[in-house]
């Protein structure tokens, strides 16, 4: 099975903005989670109305080029993957990279495995859009 999904996405957006929207719970319960988002030391707790709560374990702040943290990929008991943002700025805006891995370690199933792996790529897709919208509609 395939451990890592990788996505990236040109946002016409400076970088600094970019790292605002990304990384902060203020814009991040707005595009990524859509009942709102919070943060207390290391841990962004991110809300959805459909699916509930989940605790991002912040690990690494690069600002404003690297984010990454652990989540538990929907499913608690199978353990978390690692998500990695990698901002660039380019020409036009502000290149965004995410790769989420850890798929092939969580203790589940190779079914449950592959449905959990398949659901985030879908999932990041969608996400990256909401993402380029909302940096279109916000200053920060």
């Amino acid at each position: 099975m395939q451990d890592t999904i990788e996505r990236d996405i040109l946002i016409s957006a400076p970088i600094e903005r970019v790292w605002e929207i990304v990384t902060t719970p203020e814009h991040m319960g707005q595009w990524f989670g859509d009942a709102g988002a919070s943060r207390s030391g290391n841990v962004i707790t991110m809300a959805w109305e459909k699916y509930g709560e989940a605790d991002l374990e912040v690990v690494r702040e690069d600002a404003p080029n690297t984010f990454a943290y652990y989540w538990d990929a929907n499913v608690k008991e199978a353990g978390r993957t690692l998500v990695e943002f990698s901002l660039s700025a380019e020409d036009s805006g502000t290149r965004v990279r995410v790769v989420e891995s850890g798929f092939a370690a969580l203790k589940a199933s190779d079914e449950v495995r592959a449905e959990l792996r398949e659901g985030n790529v879908g999932g990041w897709e969608h996400e990256l859009g909401d993402l380029e919208r909302y940096a279109q509609t916000v200053t920060v």
